[in-house]
């Protein structure tokens, strides 16, 4: 028994598999922009499946549950922002000032929306709470990661903000939003079959989420993620990165249950809560940052990224693995 435990299952196989290609093989060029198109129609697909196969009194049911909510939200902008606040000596003492500076970014970003989702679904979480509140954190975000760039000291120097953020919102609502509210509009039509092929539906979790890693870490190394920094630099930053994401973890599942959340809120929190979105960062630090800061800014944030990955996808396993 304890020999199967050391084991990983076959997913977990499967996302150190996507890494080591990523690092040995990224896609650059127009093979990129092709993998991005699959990666955003495989992501729409999991949207539209997800609205089809929830009815519309769970999705009211998310909606209304205003305390999940307000735990995620005050974890993403009031809990990880403090905390890279408080720790602005340690991140000085262990890094560069510009991947020092990265690390504040990453604190004040908004939560990722697919991958949160997805790994929630896995999981067998509240998945319709997870839509609502990975939505309204992107959301949110828009307005209070700049507010927070400005109080932890950092330069915001773009100039046009506003514009870029706001595609950044119509972005986030076609790809994700419009997928999802064509798949409720359906679910009278569609929800019986999707329910029936629910193994289907795990794969395209699962699918969208190797995606997802392939394609952003491909990105990390075509930017120069193993060369940017020197080995001992990048090996503090990693360390820097896992504590925090530890913390997160422990006390986000720690909060959700001395609240007394259910299992399923619990998993919603712990996904939605202790995230931090690449997607977000990058329109977001383009606009805020000069264009020479941009890629330390985003170093700490494309680690962070890849590992927050890594470690949800077990942790949704083992999660999923639990007795009905």
């Amino acid at each position: 028994m304890w020999r199967s435990r050391l084991i990983p299952d076959a997913f977990t196989l499967a996302m150190l598999v996507v890494v080591a290609a990523a690092s040995l093989w990224p896609v650059q060029g127009g093979a990129a922009q092709g993998l991005e198109a699959l990666t955003t129609a495989a992501i729409a697909a999991l949207f539209f499946l997800h609205g089809a196969r929830l009815s519309r009194a769970q999705v009211l049911a998310g909606l209304g549950h205003w305390r999940l909510h307000a735990v995620v939200l005050a974890c993403t902008f009031g809990v990880f922002p403090v905390v890279g606040w408080l720790c602005k000596p340690l991140f000085a003492w262990a890094l560069t000032p510009a991947l020092a500076g990265g690390m504040l970014f990453l604190c004040a970003l908004p939560a990722t929306v697919q991958s949160a989702i997805a790994f929630t679904s896995i999981a067998r979480g509240n998945v319709a709470a997870a839509v609502c509140s990975a939505s309204a954190s992107s959301v949110i975000g828009v307005v209070l990661t700049p507010v927070w760039v400005g109080l932890m000291g950092l330069a915001a120097t773009g100039a046009d903000a506003g514009h870029g953020m706001g595609a950044g919102v119509l972005s986030i609502m076609q790809q994700l939003l419009l997928p999802f509210v064509l798949g409720q509009c359906l679910q009278p039509l569609v929800g019986a079959w999707v329910a029936r092929h629910a193994a289907m539906l795990k794969r395209v979790d699962q699918g969208s989420i190797l995606l997802v890693v392939y394609t952003a870490f491909c990105a990390a190394v075509a930017q120069g993620l193993w060369h940017a920094v020197p080995w001992d630099v990048l090996l503090r930053l990693t360390l820097v990165c896992a504590a925090l994401l530890a913390c997160v973890l422990v006390a986000t599942c720690w909060a959700s249950r001395r609240l007394g959340f259910s299992k399923e809120d619990e998993i919603t929190i712990v996904f939605g809560a202790s995230k931090k979105s690449l997607a977000s960062g990058v329109p977001m630090a383009k606009v805020l940052f000069a264009a020479p800061q941009v890629g330390m800014m985003l170093l700490p944030i494309m680690l962070f990224h890849q590992m927050q990955l890594m470690v949800c996808a077990i942790l949704a396993q083992r999660y999923g693995q639990r007795a009905p």
